[in-house]
């Protein structure tokens, strides 16, 4: 493979989209743990809040992304 230069933002949105699918794959994991190992519901909802973190953190990128496009067209 030819090594090609990325954009800056072509390299956040790669981190943003690895951030969505580990927080995905954690979250599905987290419920699965909490189901076999019968955690209480306040452990299970501090794992749904972690993963909500994580979902919120990637929707920050994506945003910060996207206003560093728009002052690039400009």
């Amino acid at each position: 493979m030819a090594a090609q230069t990325q954009t800056p933002s072509a390299k956040a949105g790669r981190k943003a989209a690895l951030v969505i699918a580990g927080t995905g794959v954690y979250w599905i994991v987290a419920i699965l743990i909490g189901n076999s190992l019968e955690l209480s519901q306040r452990t299970r909802g501090l794992l749904d809040l972690i993963a909500l973190a994580g979902f919120v953190f990637a929707i920050v990128m994506i945003f910060n992304i996207w206003r560093a496009r728009q002052t690039d067209e400009r």
